[in-house]
């Protein structure tokens, strides 16, 4: 079995590999191709990769290349965690929207607009090679803001899915507030990628046991702490909300501490320098410590776990959170919309369990954020600045015309060299 890695010189590579390396039972790869166009970093991050192989005594083979075409022919399935302009491009993202009292943030707002606009062409690009190379292949992405993404992946016609890592890291922890085994706890996780609620926590399958009430009476301070929330919120909300809430449930509150401190780009890029002088290493041969900090905690589990099913090597089906076609599932929503949700998993697909209702609290901003990402690919794949205004202005963090006229030049002067028809 054959797996390539676009992006694979990205600092959280490690955490991946050390995935496949301690899973190998789930997804028995014979061979993972790590590709990038940085040679140095793929070098780096290519050697400790083989080293962890070695050292958990995997004996699949991992190369390395900056040949897209030649990296993804005969792959099984092909996941994406590029970044389009790099860091460089995130610092201004998170800072330029500050300009105008918004929210400046990789995912969501205004930069959140600009990484999709930067990288949804990038995508479909190799998505393109990747079905030329082998049309059955399963492409998986991490690359975000996942739900636009997966779903201009989805309307192009290509196999797709869609995973981020808030759902595996909430059972995560939820499960080690309850003192049990992470696979024991089912999560009611439901919304758009960056904007879901748990709004219910079972253990035992999606059937079993109701245990939300007791996980909000017994730790919610602790939860709230977490999601830097008040605990009143969660007690008035009675679900725990992604931690991507914030930017809208505090808004102005963020933007306030944002303009106080170095931004979470700057950090980042702090941390992959010393990480990668880390991954220099040769007498490295596990990932170190300092990545849990970089962010992407558990992403290698859920991963393995996603493309073990795809691929059958599970043997059966799983139910896994995934970002996939909404196809019914929330009914205020078009079908072809792309929600987050628990959804079946096997090698047909991803297929959305049936939702819970949906409170006018939650379903109203679903709905909001859904018209605003319909609107953000449509800018994306066909460009112009009145599109990108449009979409700004439909965005709730946004609104206003005015905010929404400045934000559009600042995000055009900002991304020239990456929009071809800027």
């Amino acid at each position: 079995m054959k797996l390539a890695v676009v992006g694979g010189g990205s600092t959280y590579t490690p955490e991946l590999i050390d995935g496949f390396a301690r899973l190998r039972e789930t997804l028995p790869l014979s061979e993972l191709v790590l590709i990038d166009p940085d040679a140095d970093r793929l070098e780096k991050v290519g050697g400790l990769a083989r080293r962890i192989f070695a050292r958990q005594g995997h004996d699949g083979t991992i190369t390395t290349t900056h040949d897209l075409d030649a990296g993804v022919d005969g792959a099984d399935a092909v996941l994406l965690q590029l970044r389009v302009g790099g860091q460089a491009a995130r610092e201004r993202d998170e800072t330029w929207p500050l300009e105008c009292g918004c929210v400046g943030q990789e995912t969501t707002g205004a930069g959140g607009l600009a990484k999709a606009l930067r990288t949804v062409p990038v995508v479909l690009d190799i998505a393109e090679r990747v079905r030329r190379a082998n049309p059955d292949a399963w492409i998986i992405d991490f690359t975000n803001p996942v739900g636009i993404v997966t779903r201009a992946l989805l309307e192009a016609g290509h196999r797709a899915v869609g995973l981020c890592n808030v759902a595996i890291h909430l059972q995560r922890k939820f499960a080690a507030l309850l003192e049990v085994a992470p696979g024991e706890v089912h999560l009611a996780h439901y919304g758009l990628n960056h904007l879901t609620w748990e709004l219910g926590v079972s253990l035992g399958g999606p059937d079993g046991t109701e245990v939300l009430p007791k996980l909000l009476a017994e730790h919610g301070t602790r939860i709230a702490e977490d999601l830097r929330l008040p605990p009143g919120v969660l007690d008035r909300l009675g679900v725990v909300p992604s931690y991507y809430l914030r930017y809208y449930y505090a808004h102005d509150e963020v933007v306030d501490e944002s303009r106080s401190k170095p931004s979470r780009a700057a950090e980042v890029a702090a941390m992959e320098r010393e990480l990668l002088e880390m991954y220099a290493d040769p007498a490295l041969d596990e990932k170190p410590a300092l990545l849990a900090k970089r962010g992407g905690a558990f992403y290698s589990e859920a991963a393995v776990a996603l493309a073990a099913s795809l691929l059958g090597a599970d043997g059966g089906e799983s139910v896994q959170v995934v970002n996939t076609y909404n196809n019914g599932t929330l009914p205020f929503l078009p079908d072809d919309a792309v929600v987050e949700v628990p959804a079946r998993i096997s090698r047909a697909g991803a297929a959305p369990l049936t939702a819970p209702r949906l409170d006018p609290l939650f379903a109203g901003l679903v709905s909001h954020v859904t018209a605003y990402e319909r609107l953000a690919l449509d800018a994306a794949l066909r460009g112009g600045r009145e599109r990108v205004f449009r979409t700004l202005l439909a965005h709730p963090l946004v609104g206003q015309y005015d905010r929404a006229e400045r934000l559009t030049d600042l995000l055009l002067s900002h991304n020239r060299e990456h929009l071809a028809w800027a």
